[in-house]
C-alpha cells in the first residue's frame, strides 16, 4: 500500500494506492544463472551422467566444464552468439516469459547471493517486468548451471546448487502469496520442505498450484515423495514431459504418456504431458485433447521449451481459454524459445509467436514486444 498525490482544480488530494499483487507467482528457492553454449558432442562424452538430463555437480566440476566449453563451442551464421549468460531456472523461465511476452503481472519468490551472479539475476528479471520484491538477498553464492546444447538442439544440464543461498520454508509468509491466483513450482527433492511450506500457505490464501516434474532423473530417483505430493490433492495443474511421464509409472503394465496423463488427472484438475515434436496431450475433467506441435519451429536449442509451454498454458488459463486453446498457446510459446539459444525468448521470436497465435485464432496478449 502506498500514497500518491493527485492535483485536481489546483487542490492536492492524497489517495491510497494499493500495489497489485502478481497474478502468477513463481517459487524458485535459489536464484540461478545459466551459462548456455552450443558445443560439439565430444564434450558430452567427457562429462559424467546421461545426456539430455540434469545432474548436480560441485563448483570445481562446474568451473572445469566452463573452461572446457571454449574448446568445443560451435558457431554458425544463424547463431553469432554461441554462448549466453542469463537468469535461469525452470520457474524463472516461465515467469519471465509470462511477464515479458504475455503481459501477465508476475513475480518471483526466492533468494539470491551477494555476488555478481545474484545481481545479474535480479536485473534480468526486473528488466523483463517481473516483480522482484519477494526475492531475498543473502550472504553467499548464487546458484549456476551449465546448459550444453548439441548440434541437434538437445540440451544437457549440469547445475551447481549445493553451496548456493536459497529461501527456506520458515521464511515464507502470507504476504508473499496474498492476492495472487497461481503459484508455479518445480519438483526438487532438496527443495521439498520449502515446496510443502509454499503449498500450505498458497492453499490458505486460495492460490492454485502448478507443478512441473523437473527431469526424468528427479522422477526416477525420488519417485515416492513425488507420488505423495501429487496424491495429496494440493496440485491443481501438473506438467510432465514424455520422459518424466514414463518414469512416473515405471514398473506399471502401461507406462506410456497416455497412462501417465490418466494417473495425473486423478489428482490434478489439469494434467499435461508434452511430447516434443509430437505436441502434447492434456486432460481437464472428462475432456482430453491432443494438440500437434508447430511444424514451423526450427529447433536451435530445446532449453526452456517446457518452461515456456507452461507459461503459455497458464496465460490461457488466466484468460479463460478452453483446454485445447491453452495447449495451442503453449505450443506457440514453447516453439518460440527453441528458435534461439537459451531459455529467454528474443523480441524477434515473440513476434514470431504472436503471428502463430494470430494464425490459430488465439487471443493475443495486451502487450506486443
Amino acid at each position: 500500500m502506498g500514497a500518491e498525490t493527485l492535483v485536481k482544480n489546483g487542490e492536492e488530494a492524497r489517495v491510497l494506492v494499493e500495489a497489485k499483487a502478481p497474478v502468477i507467482l513463481g517459487l524458485q528457492p535459489a536464484a540461478l544463472i545459466d551459462h548456455v553454449a552450443h558445443v560439439d558432442s565430444s564434450l558430452l562424452d567427457q562429462i559424467p551422467g546421461e545426456r539430455g538430463g540434469s545432474v548436480a555437480v560441485a563448483m570445481e566440476e562446474l568451473e572445469h566444464i566452463l573452461s572446457e566449453l571454449k574448446k568445443h563451442i560451435l558457431s554458425s551464421v544463424d547463431d553469432p552468439s554461441p554462448m549466453k549468460t542469463m537468469a535461469g531456472g525452470s520457474v524463472a523461465n516461465t515467469i519471465r516469459g509470462l511477464s515479458s511476452g504475455f503481459g501477465v503481472n508476475s513475480g518471483m519468490i526466492g533468494a539470491y547471493g551477494d555476488d555478481e551472479q545474484g545481481q545479474l539475476f535480479v536485473i534480468n528479471m526486473n528488466i523483463s517486468g517481473v516483480k522482484v520484491s519477494r526475492l531475498r538477498k543473502k550472504n553467499g553464492p548464487t546458484a549456476q548451471c551449465v546448459c550444453i546444447v548439441d548440434a541437434f538442439g538437445n540440451r544437457t544440464m549440469r547445475p551447481c546448487l549445493s553451496t548456493a543461498v536459497k529461501v527456506q520454508g520458515d521464511e515464507l509468509n502470507r504476504e508473499d502469496f496474498c492476492g495472487s491466483k497461481w503459484l508455479v513450482l518445480r519438483y526438487g527433492i532438496f527443495n521439498l520442505g520449502v515446496i510443502q511450506a509454499a503449498i500450505r500457505i498458497a492453499k490458505q490464501e486460495g492460490v492454485s498450484v502448478s507443478l512441473d516434474l523437473a527431469s526424468f532423473e528427479m522422477v526416477r530417483n525420488f519417485r515416492v515423495p513425488l507420488l505423495q505430493l501429487l496424491e495429496s490433492g494440493n496440485i491443481d495443474l501438473c506438467f510432465a514431459n514424455e520422459d518424466e511421464a514414463t518414469e512416473l509409472l515405471r514398473g506399471e503394465q502401461n507406462a506410456d504418456p497416455e497412462a501417465a496423463l490418466e494417473y495425473l488427472s486423478k489428482y490434478c484438475r489439469w494434467a499435461v504431458v508434452t511430447l516434443g515434436s509430437n505436441g502434447c496431450i492434456a486432460k481437464h475433467g472428462q475432456e482430453i485433447v491432443r494438440v500437434p506441435a508447430i511444424g514451423e519451429a526450427k529447433a536451435v536449442d530445446a532449453t526452456g521449451a517446457g518452461d515456456l509451454f507452461a507459461g503459455g498454458f497458464l496465460y490461457g488459463l488466466v484468460k479463460g481459454l478452453s483446454l485445447e486453446e491453452c495447449c495451442k498457446v503453449g505450443t506457440c510459446s514453447g516453439g518460440s524459445v527453441i528458435r534461439s539459444l537459451g531459455g529467454e525468448v528474443t523480441a524477434e521470436n515473440w513476434q514470431w509467436m504472436y503471428k502463430q497465435m494470430q494464425t490459430k485464432g488465439l487471443p493475443l496478449p495486451d502487450i506486443r514486444n
